[in-house]
Order: C-alpha cells, then structure tokens, then sequence
C-alpha cells in the first residue's frame, strides 16, 4: 500500500487511463460489466457537490473581510477576477460550439439514469421565462434545495451566509471558524475519494472504448486538445493582454518571473499546494508587494479558477452534443454564470472540476453520465486548468499592484534575466 501511495496520484491516473484503453479494445462489449466500479467512482462525487460548494463558498466570501478597509486593493481584484471568469467561459462556449468535440459520439448507446433523463426531457420541453429564471434562483427552502442538489439557488445561499458573515464582523468570527473549519474538511475527504481516481479511471475508459469504440475515444483526445488550447489562449491573450495594457509591465518578464509556480502546478494539480510558490514567485521574481500578494493571491486560490470556468463551459457543450440536448441562448447565459460560480466554488485541489460539473450539467439538462465520459480524461485536463489559474493568481496580483503603487517594477523587469 506504501509503494502505491508514493507513487504521485497523476502517474497512477495516467497507467489506469493506458491500460483501461487496451483491456476495453482487447475485451470489447464485455468491458462495461465493470463500469459499476467507475459509477461507484461518480457517485463519491457526486456525495461532495453540495457540502464542498457550501463550505467552500461561505468561507471563501467570508475569507475576504471587510471590503471598506481592503480598499482600492479588494474591489480591483475582485473585478478582475469576476471579469476574467466571464471570458474563460464564454471562450469555452465558443470552442465547443465552433469545434463540436462530442459530435462524435452517439450518447444513444449509453445507459442514462431514468430519473436524469427525464430531467433532461422536462428541461428542454419546458421553455423558461426570464423572470422565472430569476425567480427560481431564489432558494424558498435551503434544506430542499440541498437535498435536491438544486445547485443555483444554493450557491445564492451560500453568498447570502459568507456576506451575513462580513456583516456580523466580529460576532460572526464563530461562524466563520466552523465554514473554515468545514471547508477544510471537505477539501480533506475530497483528496480521499480522489484516490479512487486509478481505479475509477481504469473502469470507464475500459467501458468507453471496448462499448463505444474508437469514434468515442477520438472525440475525448480532441476534448482534450481544446482544453489545452482554451488554457493557452486564457494565459496568452487575457492574463498576456492584462499585464501589458493594464499594468503596462514587460509580459515576457512576467511570464519568466512566474514559470516555477506554473511547472509546479502543472505536476500537482492544486491551487492550494502551488500557493507557497506562487507567492514566492510574486513577491521575488515579479515584484508585489507582501501585503497585495499575500491577499490577492491567496483569495485567488479560492476564488479565481479561469481554466475551470472555460472547462465547465466546454465541458458541458461536449455532454449536450455527445446526448443531442439542445440548448439555446438561455442556456448558454445559464452556463456561463453557473461557470463563473462553479469556479468560484471549486477547490484549489484535484478533481474539483468533476465536482462542479454536477451543477452546471444539472441546470441545463446536460445527463450527468457526461461526466463518466469524461472523468477518465479529466486528470490530464485539470493539470493545464491549475496551471491557468495559479497564472491568472499572479497576473491579477501584478496587475492590482501596479494600478494601486505596489509594485516594484524595476524587480518584474529584471525577471527577464532570470
């Protein structure tokens, strides 16, 4: 049991990954008998949806304090932050509905849950008003809305708590240790269903290619392409265009200054175990001041999950193709807040975007055995989306730094020595 846990978590994915491809190919139809254990696999995620989005999200609104005194500071970062969500998933939108990655699939083969079907029928026969839209985000009952994994009116919730907590100030210090306190734990029993990974992996890609075949298998590699490419475009064109016209600093001094904390995230995965680096990589390389660092960056490990948010929006533009869901407009506004939102409430850990498909599939009628499609896949796909965040941690940082003089420029701009 040693040997296997010393051995990293994205090295076991990749072996169970191979090697449920070849006994999938080998075994043919015969590999979907053990697509229970990949189900069992979806159903721990499935289990984390509501109490990780809960703790995670008070606390994280929680986390940021009293937004009077954090200033010019707060609202520069939090802007940006929200700004940078919206256009990582509507980036992920377009890439998904110009390059259709499940169209090559045919979902009609794969067994859905009855009750999730239909969900999806209901979905796409009943077309919602504007104003119901709006109405139904607001959570009657908070217990109903967490036992039916409602997710929207949830996460609304949620804010709602996290503000009452900044609201509350120091009589709200209780309150907050327990969401902090449970948020931790959350992040804790996530990293133990995280190693199931292997064998859930192992299980449904088995399943994908010995039942769906090699269509099915072409179609996930070119998910895989366009997550890397929406990544690189987020790091390139936002966070690129972001240093160099808003905070007006040399990009590939940037870019220089912040590469041990990307190549560290990319080989873990994690926001949160890149955090220590990425600091380091601010304040040394980069020039941010400890006090803007300290705050943007660790706020950003919580809250700013760009290569996330593009994921969710492709992602579930890949489920609905891949089981004919149409999806109009509505849909796509729909995506793109429960996106940005998904993100913000997704933990700087492994497999949080799994996590949080849940919600965005489930409020547009995507059928959540999408995600079965792709957990297989996700392992190599989340290690370019951390990667995207932690720089998108960084570019915010170096951006509010300049805007607000605490930046020390001429550091940044010895980063191209380095």
């Amino acid at each position: 049991m040693n040997a296997w846990l010393r051995i990293p978590l994205w090295q076991r994915v990749i072996a169970a990954l191979i090697l449920g491809i070849v006994v999938g190919y080998l075994w043919g139809p015969g590999a979907a008998s053990i697509k229970i254990v990949g189900d069992i696999f979806i159903a721990f995620i499935k289990m984390l949806v509501v109490p990780l989005i809960f703790f995670s999200l008070v606390a994280g609104v929680a986390s940021i304090g009293d937004l009077r005194k954090l200033g010019s500071v707060g609202w520069r970062a939090m802007l940006l932050f929200l700004v940078t969500g919206q256009m990582a998933v509507w980036l992920g939108l377009a890439i998904g509905t110009l390059a259709q990655p499940g169209a090559g699939i045919d979902g009609s083969s794969v067994a859905l849950d009855a009750a999730a079907l239909e969900r999806a029928r209901e979905r796409q026969e009943t077309a919602q008003g504007f104003e119901q839209m709006i109405l139904d985000i607001v959570p009657s009952s908070p217990v109903q809305v967490m036992a039916d994994v409602n997710v929207l009116p949830l996460i609304v919730f949620s804010l709602l708590i996290g503000i009452g907590i900044l609201m509350a100030k120091e009589e709200g210090d209780p309150v907050l240790k327990i969401f902090e306190s449970g948020s931790v734990v959350m992040q804790k029993v996530t990293m133990v269903v995280m190693e199931l990974t292997p064998f859930g992996v192992f299980a449904l890609m088995a399943w994908v290619a010995g039942t769906l075949g090699i269509d099915a298998l072409k179609a996930l590699g070119q998910l895989v392409f366009l997550n890397y490419l929406g990544c690189a475009l987020i790091i390139a064109l936002f966070y690129g265009g972001m240093i160099k016209f808003i905070a007006r600093q040399p990009v590939v001094g940037f870019f220089r200054g912040i590469v041990d904390a990307m190549a560290v995230s990319y080989s873990t995965a994690s926001s949160n175990a890149t955090l220590p680096v990425t600091l380091r990589c601010a304040e040394r390389n980069l020039g941010v001041s400890n006090s803007v660092a300290s705050f943007v960056i660790s706020l950003g490990a919580t809250i700013n999950m760009n290569g996330t948010a593009m994921y969710l929006g492709l992602a579930t533009l890949f489920g609905a193709q891949a089981f004919n869901v149409q999806l109009d407009m509505s849909d796509y506004v729909t995506i793109s807040i429960l996106g940005t939102l998904g993100a913000i409430g997704a933990a700087g850990i492994p497999g949080a975007g799994l996590i949080m498909m849940v919600l965005v599939f489930g409020a547009v009628g995507v059928p959540l055995e999408t995600i079965a499609l792709v957990a297989g896949i996700d392992r190599i796909m989340d290690m370019m989306r951390t990667t995207t965040n932690i720089t998108g941690d960084a570019a915010v940082a170096v951006t509010v730094a300049a805007l607000t003089g605490e930046l020390d420029a001429a550091e940044l701009a010895s980063a191209d020595d380095i």
